[in-house]
């Protein structure tokens, strides 16, 4: 369904009854990234999942989109939905945003969830590297950084034992505005640090790692579980789209922190 806020529209998936968990995705994915872990989830929560601005089927706005107005964006939805607290979990980008989120709203978090994701701002090397390929994308298409980002997604193995999923993902990424790319590259450049809220974060938190993960060394999570008192770091068996490669685990882990947050109230 479709959602107006602050006249940008974004599409919305509302799944299951219950404590409400939000899953935001990755780039330049979209809200179906999730769809394995739904059914899963469904059961015992209200799971919302969102296309990001720019992204998937949502609006295309001016940029740069920083990680405080997707956050914004993340708030405005739940308002529109009326959910006052809900746990929130991010794959890679979406853990940045889920990170503001805290930042902002800690008092509607009731717990996070990091996917393949990190506390880290980009170095000056990574920021110009974001900023080049926005370039890019603007002047010769979305192709560019799919061709750039698709073949690092999974562990090696998965582009010979499943090239569905590989489709899938290209499929899904080409789908994006080649403007909402470029704003959200130069957003992600611009964010800061979160290993600054470590010692704030007082809810449930799960880490997720992949340990064949071509983006992320696993120790950049693990930062994370170190850092935040009580968290829990799972490194499963796959690249950088658990969700896709270790859907089970994933889903499991998910329906934990989930528990989690219920019983905290």
């Amino acid at each position: 369904m479709e959602l107006s806020v602050d006249g940008v529209k974004f599409d919305i998936s509302d799944d299951g009854s219950g404590p409400a968990i939000v899953l935001l995705h990755g780039f330049p994915l979209a809200k179906e990234s999730w769809d394995p872990q739904i059914d899963t989830l469904k059961t015992t929560s209200r799971v919302i999942r969102m296309d990001l601005r720019g992204l998937g089927k949502s609006s295309v706005t001016p940029g740069p989109y920083l990680m405080e107005t997707l956050a914004g964006d993340v708030a405005g939805v739940l308002d529109a939905l009326r959910i006052e607290r809900a746990a929130i979990v991010g794959h890679s980008l979406g853990g940045y945003v889920a990170f503001e989120f805290w930042r902002m709203f800690a008092e509607r978090c009731s717990a996070l969830g990091f996917v393949c994701s990190d506390a880290n701002a980009d170095d000056a090397a990574a920021a110009g590297a974001r900023r080049a390929l926005a370039e890019l994308v603007e002047t010769e298409g979305i192709e560019i950084a799919v061709d750039a980002l698709v073949p690092r997604y999974f562990a090696p193995d998965v582009y010979e034992r499943a090239p569905e999923l590989v489709a899938r993902a290209r499929e899904m990424a080409l789908r994006t505005s080649p403007a909402g790319a470029a704003a959200m590259l130069r957003g992600m450049a611009e964010r800061v640090a979160s290993d600054d809220l470590f010692a704030e974060i007082d809810v449930p938190v799960r880490v997720i790692a992949g340990a064949r993960d071509a983006f992320l060394p696993v120790d950049e999570p693990r930062e994370i579980a170190a850092g935040v008192a009580g968290a829990q770091l799972d490194v499963l068996e796959c690249g950088h789209v658990p969700m896709w490669e270790e859907p089970a685990a994933t889903s499991a882990i998910l329906a934990d922190l989930a528990l989690a947050a219920a019983r905290r109230g």
